[in-house]
């Protein structure tokens, strides 16, 4: 019964579909609604689920417990609102911050979901906000706009009927991606037809999967009824950009069903490692606190009704566990993110997780995207190399005026080489450089598209092949580079379709080239080849490019590739090498039927296919290499050199090629010069995985490249030997890696080796590593802004995450750290004062400061100097930037530890029992002198605390200081339940002061003096 009813409400287990195109009101199951939800909680779990994670900290637990203790008669020690008004102000600017997040959050998702798209309808065609597509609308998307929901692609407005594709957002990869639609509707004359025809789609069930797709597409009012089968090839993802045309397309999945969504995970409420820390000082001071309630009543000798002696005591000694800390350091994160936003430095920065400043402080492990995050996205032509000479940016101009002499002298045609004695030694240069130009402007897959520019309108532009209009489209931004690079020298790509390619010469004139085959990239074959005749000439030339791994054994014998090729890589340029091979017109006739006839075959089809393209493989001419370099964001390499200094190991996590990821990790020096770089092997089974590893355990301080294949193998087998090596790596490498493997990335590195990690991304393929890691940063880019809106800081620029970590991590951890110490401090103090003045009086459980003074000591006398430490910084923010090694010293987790805490705990004892000694000591007569002459020392001996504490004063801890020490003289007037007003006029009361202050004082500030002086931390030498 249960099962039936979640299914009828959009739950249970998903199925496969059949969604008729146009009528959405003929599903056979619900179908979630298409909306994007980042929040944590909604309207109605938004309360309980605030309280609960402020409960479940055993800190606000314990206070909870002890405000209503005092509903009972026994346990009443003073006026209700001693306890119950500062737990109240914990929790409200705790609710109150909560709430401001989640709105945060509710209007950014608000503003995806209320994009508006075209809708195809009888009526035509309507505007509808993202949120309210359902499954079966027809929607329009426009050039340059997000996919709203998964669609099935049915008609382009393109003429060679196919679109391109931008998937940055969901697998990270920069190709763009080509697309075709439904062969049966892109014939049909017009979009609106899509709605008379009878027609529907069956999909499988909705999954992970974001790299295939089966599906069918059948026309039922045709005769016979049409099929199709549907691949990846005609789908449209959500979060994907379309590059060229409009397309229609009939949705699929929506909402929590999307490719895009069930690649990402849950956000979780993240806790600070530093609140966990603080949590477990706080359960320590409870030990200590059921300790010496217990030590009061045995010294009692557990007379009477000993047990609720134990609970009064409890009471009394509660202020051990300070109830303003948590206050403290929510409003010190709070100022920490504001002072995050308002850097100067580090323009465009948003805090979208106020709670985790201090995480910032203590990273270990930085995991870092590639495309977007650490380069530019826009590849840049450097470098032409022809064995003999090379040209570099500063000598294009050379390459373009060969190709110019070669095209403008008309005595010597470039399809003749210079045989003529009289040849310069130019000439044959000249011809060797056009060669290669040639070759490049003709061997890619790039199409010239003209879009109008308000001038020209695009059928204009297109006959007339006007350059103003012209953009280059391609699945891989380098063939674009290339191409553009051609252009540049004076052989321009105007015009492409299936079967034709147009050049233009720098006079103008018009080459035509017959495509005969093309044989497009690989993975696996790492090349691209293509076949062409030269119309003018008749010639037909076979042109290819390639790694150089594998174009080494295809071109002739040289003494110059091998060498080149690594010094161009050195210097992180991605290198192809271009070769040629001259064929004549029966040695292409006999290999096209060799081709077609392995085509038809129906075993072993791509087999026979590559073994025929490789009988024509062979003694190729070598004619160029040529260098082409993704530009790296401003400022990598410094930053990634801060961060590395500063102790912090870096991974880079990339959905790109094995050759870009090591082209990009050399040239952003994530992977030093002297470093070796260990590429793993492909592996597939355990025993392939065995011996790998084992061989990568032989090399020392060397760089790892792992593809996520290979990793996922590893992980599989051998999880604990394969992290515990790639730990010691100085720096990791995983390429070709799913969403869901970025995150178990993470999640496996947190759970080894317990350090604190970050996350760094654009794309909405590295979300879910930003919510896993214990920080995650979102980078503002071209990819949209779906990382940065999902992680708990946004940067615009990859190099601000320097003083991110370096400057604000490091202060807001360090200032936690001794805000929090200090709060303890002044806690134990008055505590200690209660111990030894119960201890003096027969044990009793009588309070020694009631009422107004136990909370205005804690808030209104003292609370703004201890809270000015949250502004103290030890270096200037210069010196931390330049030197990382400070942030080094972190790590360890000094400036919180039990060391430091025990000696804290000292300190507190024994300035708490020299106060309350020596007032006894030193009153004469009354009781009220003891509270009057102890509580001003103890306030004294707070503020000058507060001022040996500070390292830097800023004027605002200054203020913080005099003002709360005017409070103090100015309430002793409303005071006189507690005081004698008349007593404190006296000198008697000023010299008692003045020496109990001076001994519980002095003695700290000369330790700190010597500590100084023979012992000084490391930051004093550099601000010396």
């Amino acid at each position: 019964m249960c099962g039936e009813w979640l299914r009828c409400c959009g739950g249970g287990e998903p199925r496969p579909r059949t969604v008729w195109l146009g009528h959405p009101e003929k599903r056979d199951q619900r179908y979630p609604r298409n909306v994007i939800n980042n929040q944590k909680y909604n309207f109605f779990t938004f309360l309980p689920g605030v309280l609960f994670n402020q409960f479940k900290y055993f800190f606000n637990l314990y206070f909870l417990l002890l405000a209503c203790s005092q509903f009972v008669p026994e346990m009443r020690l003073g006026a209700l609102y001693t306890y119950w008004v500062p737990l109240g102000f914990v929790l409200a600017v705790t609710i109150i911050r909560e709430a401001v997040e989640e709105i945060r959050c509710y209007m950014r998702d608000k503003e995806v979901n209320s994009q508006v798209y075209s809708r195809l309808t009888a009526r035509g065609t309507v505007k509808v906000k993202s949120s309210s597509i359902q499954v079966g609308d027809l929607i329009i998307v426009e050039k340059n706009q997000r996919v709203p929901a998964d669609m099935i692609f049915l008609r382009t407005s393109e003429k060679n009927g196919s679109c391109f594709l931008r998937t940055d957002q969901l697998d990270g990869e920069t190709d763009w991606k080509l697309r075709l639609p439904v062969a049966c509707t892109q014939r049909l004359p017009t979009a609106a037809d899509l709605l008379q025809i009878r027609s529907y789609v069956y999909a499988e069930e909705p999954n992970i999967d974001i790299h295939n797709f089966v599906g069918t597409f059948t026309r039922e009012d045709s005769d016979p009824p049409i099929s199709e089968s549907l691949s990846i090839e005609n789908a449209l993802w959500a979060g994907t950009v379309t590059a060229s045309g409009t397309v229609v397309g009939v949705v699929l999945y929506t909402g929590r069903e999307l490719r895009s969504v069930m690649n990402t995970s849950n956000p979780r409420s993240k806790i600070g490692l530093f609140d966990l820390e603080v949590n477990c000082l706080t359960k320590i001071l409870f030990a200590a606190l059921v300790v010496v309630a217990l030590v009061m009543v045995a010294l009692q000798h557990f007379a009477g009704r000993w047990y609720l002696q134990i609970i009064r005591f409890l009471l009394l000694f509660s202020n051990i566990i300070p109830i303003s800390l948590r206050v403290n350091l929510d409003m010190g994160k709070i100022v920490y993110s504001w002072v995050i936003r308002r850097d100067s430095k580090i323009p465009g920065t948003v805090v979208r997780s106020s709670t985790i400043p201090e995480q910032l402080g203590r990273i270990s492990y930085l995991l870092t995207d590639k495309t977007g995050t650490l380069t530019q996205n826009e590849m840049v032509f450097k470098r032409l190399h022809l064995g003999t000479v090379a040209y570099g940016l500063d000598s294009m101009d050379e390459v373009q005026s060969h190709i110019f002499s070669i095209y403008t002298q008309p005595q010597d045609p470039p399809a003749q080489k210079g045989s003529a004695p009289t040849t310069k030694v130019r000439r044959t240069m000249s011809s060797r450089v056009h060669e290669a130009v040639k070759a490049i402007a003709l061997c890619h897959n790039v199409t010239p598209v003209y879009e109008s520019n308000g001038v020209t309108d695009q059928a204009e532009a297109e006959k007339q092949y006007e350059d103003s209009c012209r953009v280059y489209q391609a699945s891989s931004p380098d063939e674009v580079a290339l191409v553009q690079w051609t252009e540049s020298v004076g052989l321009t790509l105007v015009g492409r379709d299936q079967s034709s390619m147009q050049l233009r010469t720098p006079g103008d004139q018009i080459l035509n080239f017959t495509i005969l085959q093309l044989f497009p990239f690989t993975y696996e074959s790492k090349r691209m080849g293509i076949i062409v005749r030269d119309e003018s000439t008749g010639e037909i030339t076979f042109y290819m490019k390639g790694a150089d791994v594998v174009m080494a054994g295809i071109v002739q014998y040289n003494d110059w590739l091998e060498e080149e090729c690594g010094n161009m890589a050195r210097e992180g340029l991605r290198v192809l090498v271009v070769a040629k091979k001259s064929l004549a017109e029966e040695q292409y006739q006999d290999f096209e039927a060799r081709y077609v006839q392995a085509k038809l075959s129906v075993h072993d089809r791509s087999l026979k296919v590559a073994t025929v393209i490789e009988s024509l493989e062979m003694e190729m001419e070598l004619l160029c290499l040529t260098g082409v370099e993704d530009q790296l964001q401003a400022d990598v390499r410094p930053t990634l050199e801060t961060l590395r200094n500063a102790g912090i190991k870096v991974w880079m996590l990339t959905g790109d090629k094995l050759e870009t990821a090591t082209c990009t990790a050399k040239n952003a020096h994530l992977v030093t010069r002297n470093q070796d770089i260990h590429i793993f092997r492909l592996v597939t089974n355990r025993g392939e995985a065995h011996l790998e590893l084992n061989a990568f355990r032989r090399k020392h301080d060397c760089a790892l490249v792992i593809s996520g294949d290979s990793l996922e193998v590893c992980l599989k087998y051998y999880e604990y030997e394969f992290m515990e090596l790639a730990c010691q790596c100085p720096a990791v490498v995983c390429c070709r890696c799913a969403p869901t493997q970025k995150a178990r990335i993470v999640r496996l590195l947190q759970e080894r080796t317990g350090r604190l990690t970050c996350a760094v991304g654009d794309g909405g393929n590295d979300v879910s590593m930003i919510q896993e890691s214990d920080c995650g940063v979102g980078v503002e880019g071209k990819e949209g802004k779906q990382a940065s809106l999902a992680a708990d800081f946004s940067i615009t620029q990859f190099r601000h995450l320097g003083r991110l970590l370096m400057v604000h991590g490091r202060n807001s951890y360090k200032r936690s750290a001794a805000l929090s110490q200090f709060v303890i401090h002044r806690s134990l103090c008055i505590s200690a004062m209660q111990a030894v003045f119960s201890s003096v009086f027969y044990f009793a459980s009588v309070p020694l400061y009631q009422g107004f003074l136990i909370i205005g000591y804690s808030t209104i006398y003292t609370m703004f100097p201890v809270f000015s430490l949250v502004l103290d910084k030890d270096v200037k923010s210069e010196v931390a930037m330049l030197y990382p090694e400070l942030y080094k010293d972190l790590l360890k987790g000094r400036p919180l530890s039990y060391k430091t805490f025990l000696i804290w705990v000292l300190i507190s004892i024994y300035q708490g029992s020299t106060i309350m000694y020596g007032a006894l000591l030193l009153f004469e007569s009354e009781f009220v002198h003891i509270v009057a002459i102890s509580f001003t020392s103890l306030i004294l001996t707070e503020l000058l605390m507060v001022a040996l504490t500070i390292q830097t004063w800023h004027w605002l801890m200054t203020v913080a200081e005099l003002l709360s020490l005017a409070c103090y003289v100015a309430s002793l007037v409303f005071l006189h339940e507690f005081i004698d007003v008349y007593f404190i006029a006296t000198l008697s009361f000023l010299w008692k002061v003045s020496v109990i202050t001076l001994v519980s004082c002095l003695p700290l500030y000369v330790l700190k003096y010597l500590r100084r002086r023979f012992s000084p931390p490391s930051y004093s030498k550099l601000t010396s």
